[in-house]
């Protein structure tokens, strides 16, 4: 008899959420961040380290968006005053992640605060059904809670 309190899953799709500017996003086929923290092992007398030292660190990541989401938040940064959406200053974007193991589990959030996208573009091959276009950001800072 399996154990009831083993689960293999990490988390369920359906069960996450990003909003962006503000907004859910529907048109959501993925994300992905990670921050990276400089570090160099420090040496002394001997061979080996004697400490490991930290520089900078680094927040980067990407959002998987169908086109019609990548559209409105072109649309809403040409009304804002600007050509795309990577041209909108990072103070002005925040973004937070949800997302949980099943509807019982305690949710998951992280914030990504001061997005910068570093590129807007598209792609799209025949027999395609779908446009989904990938939008690489780096950050001020990530927050897990």
């Amino acid at each position: 008899m399996p154990n009831p309190n083993i689960r293999s899953s990490e988390c369920a799709w359906h069960q996450s959420e990003l909003k962006l500017l503000g907004r859910v996003i529907k048109g959501l086929r993925g994300w992905e961040y990670k921050k990276t923290t400089e570090k160099e092992a420090l040496y002394g007398a001997g061979q080996h380290a004697i400490d490991i030292s930290e520089g900078n660190v680094k927040c980067e990541g990407n959002f998987k968006l169908l086109g019609f989401e990548v559209d409105a938040l072109n649309k809403a940064a040409r009304t804002a005053g600007y050509d795309d959406i990577a041209a909108v200053p990072h103070e002005a974007i925040v973004a937070t992640i949800k997302f949980q193991k099943t509807k019982l589990e305690p949710v998951t959030m992280v914030t990504v605060i001061g997005i910068g996208f570093t590129e807007v573009g598209g792609a799209m091959e025949q027999g395609a059904k779908m446009r989904e276009v990938t939008l690489p950001w780096i950050s001020m800072d990530i927050v897990s809670i």
